[in-house]
């Protein structure tokens, strides 16, 4: 039996859940409201302040599934609830970031700004404080929406390996190599 699956999902106070005949699964909070489609195979039942994923059958797919939904709806209420925060650094030199509402710039060192348009979902604050990287913080109630945006902003300029300049999550460690050795001295 999944061991993801077979948990609860304690609801907080001023969180709804809805469940549709479709399976179309609706969790509303303080922060917003997010929907979900759920699989024939998956049953979800709501008590009194909790939400209970199982499934049908012990299939492999069967089994798959349940921790996938139960993870899924879990982030759905964490998100109504209490949100999710990503932060990015910008390591190089003259790399920077700003924001005009939901339109992120950024210059990376390429011959022209990236220009990049954002969710309404996602709040986006920059900061540039000196002697310090820019950072860019990511705000959002979708889980899902919000590290994908954030993969996207990471792709425009990966972390090198020799000098690990780039975009990188916060806290993250980058591997660095050696470069070339001077040979003959």
């Amino acid at each position: 039996m999944s061991r993801i699956g077979k948990q609860p999902i304690v609801l907080p106070d001023g969180v709804k859940v809805t469940i549709s005949d479709t399976n179309l699964v609706t969790v509303n909070g303080k922060l917003g409201e997010l929907m979900q489609q759920v699989d024939p195979k998956i049953t979800v039942k709501t008590d009194q302040h909790s939400l209970i994923v199982e499934r049908h059958s012990d299939e492999r797919d069967d089994r798959a599934k349940h921790g996938l939904y139960r993870s899924l709806l879990n982030n759905m209420v964490k998100g109504v609830s209490e949100g999710f925060t990503l932060v990015q650094e910008l390591v190089g030199v003259g790399y920077k970031a700003s924001s005009n509402g939901q339109i992120l710039e950024l210059s990376l060192g390429y011959s022209h700004n990236i220009l990049m348009e954002l969710p309404d979902t996602i709040n986006i604050k920059t900061t540039a404080d000196k002697g310090k990287n820019n950072t860019i913080i990511l705000k959002s109630v979708d889980k899902q929406l919000l590290g994908q945006v954030a993969a996207k902003i990471r792709s425009f300029r990966r972390p090198e390996p020799y000098k690990g300049k780039g975009i990188r999550f916060q806290g993250e460690e980058i591997k660095k190599k050696a470069g070339k050795s001077a040979a003959g001295q």
